[in-house]
């Protein structure tokens, strides 16, 4: 499996592309949403292959991709053994979960790959990295697709109920969970309208099985913040670049009326709603998506170029 060091971090990548007789295609970029990882945009990506070179990876702590730097790690394991306060204090400084790190991350892993511009299509948390990353970053990217994303207003008592939800979730995730029959049905219950392939559902158990503990935890507290709360609203009025906004119908997990808030920001952003879908939008009615997508792109078919 291809693997690249990114701010000293190992990251899985992957790509998807087709060869082309014509001039070079553009890149575009997938980044996946929370506990998830690259695996679950490949149908997309192979969809969109014919008009791009689609790089998948797996965020930082997530999927395949390493928690945090080896000599962070290293220095980790010491601190277990020399119980030193100081040392761990300076380990843990060297990376955070803040989002902003991860579109670091991403300008990085473009860095590595000699990768100048690309279109931007981020799900869910991911969303809110891409977000970030146009916006730091904009001079590198050409258009954005953004999918279950937008604004949410801070809420202390239901956010403190998160965080303590959400932390005894990511604390007992014990490995033979997965071997239950009929869980991956459960686990995606509440993030599904329409069905999807049964693989699918055992790729998404099994990312959030294998999610870093740090990660996991660390990023339920920095995108779902008083922070954030703050901050995105910011975010999407800035973006300068052509985004689309594309929301399921009924998502629990990111409803579409905060979508459709955060397009309302900017005249640069586009919002559509996608019928019968939840969370998964681009795997619960894939051929509504990519028509969208490709609307959005000037892509007339699947066969055609970008114009």
């Amino acid at each position: 499996m291809p693997y690249i060091n990114v701010r000293g971090v190992e990251h899985y990548y992957e790509w998807m592309r087709k060869p082309s007789i014509s001039q070079q295609k553009p890149v575009m970029v997938f980044i996946h949403g929370w506990a998830g990882s690259a695996r679950y945009w490949r149908s997309t990506a192979a969809a969109l292959s014919e008009q791009f070179d689609c790089l998948l990876y797996d965020l930082r702590g997530f999927g395949r991709s390493r928690g945090k730097p080896a000599a962070v790690a290293q220095a980790s394991e010491a601190v277990i053994e020399s119980h030193s306060p100081q040392q761990e204090s300076e380990a843990a400084r060297e990376l955070t979960y803040e989002l902003e790190e991860y579109a670091h991350d991403l300008a990085a892993l473009l860095d590595e790959l000699k990768i100048q511009r690309a279109y931007i299509h981020a799900h869910s948390m991911g969303a809110s990295v891409g977000t970030l990353f146009i916006n730091r970053y904009s001079d590198r990217v050409e258009k954005a697709i953004l999918t279950c994303s937008g604004i949410f207003e801070y809420d202390e008592k239901a956010f403190a109920a998160f965080y303590k939800f959400g932390g005894y979730v990511v604390k007992f995730r014990p490995k033979w969970l997965e071997k239950i029959p009929f869980v991956d049905r459960m686990f995606m219950a509440r993030f599904l309208h329409s069905s999807i392939p049964a693989q699918e559902r055992r790729a998404f158990l099994q990312d959030f099985l294998i999610a870093d503990y740090d990660a996991a935890l660390g990023t339920i507290f920095t995108s779902v913040s008083k922070a954030a709360a703050e901050l995105m609203p910011q975010e999407f009025a800035w973006i300068a670049q052509p985004t689309l906004i594309i929301s399921g119908e009924y998502d629990k997990i990111i409803p579409a009326e905060m979508g459709r808030q955060a397009a309302a920001l900017n005249d640069k952003v586009e919002f559509v709603v996608i019928p019968n879908t939840a969370h998964f939008p681009m795997l619960e009615d894939a051929s509504t998506y990519l028509r969208r997508v490709r609307e959005f792109l000037q892509i007339d078919t699947p066969e055609a170029q970008v114009v």
